[in-house]
């Protein structure tokens, strides 16, 4: 995925947003579809600076993220749940037979 550059040092989140989410859906190299891969982008980016991040830029990343989201339309609530475990017809959970 080409990302513009310096797309990080932007001052406005929703810029970089904007910026991030247009380069994932130009892009033909990409294995996961554009949300993820925009969202991988800023997460790969915050997880590499690491401690040497400033906070006020680490926030205006996690800011960026949320306005991600939004622009995809994919509010975290909209997420799936967890599978639950499977019950039987009497009310436990289901267990699979192992072989001895």
């Amino acid at each position: 995925m080409d990302l513009q550059p310096r797309v990080f040092a932007q001052s406005s989140p929703r810029s970089i947003a904007r910026s991030i989410k247009r380069s994932a859906e130009r892009s033909h190299t990409r294995k996961a579809d554009p949300y993820r891969s925009a969202l991988s982008m800023i997460t790969f980016y915050i997880n590499r600076a690491g401690r040497r991040l400033d906070p006020a830029r680490r926030r205006r990343l996690e800011r960026a993220k949320q306005e991600l989201r939004e622009l995809f339309h994919a509010a975290s609530a909209q997420r799936p749940r967890p599978r639950q475990p499977m019950r039987s017809a009497a009310g436990g959970t289901a267990r699979r037979r192992v072989r001895a």
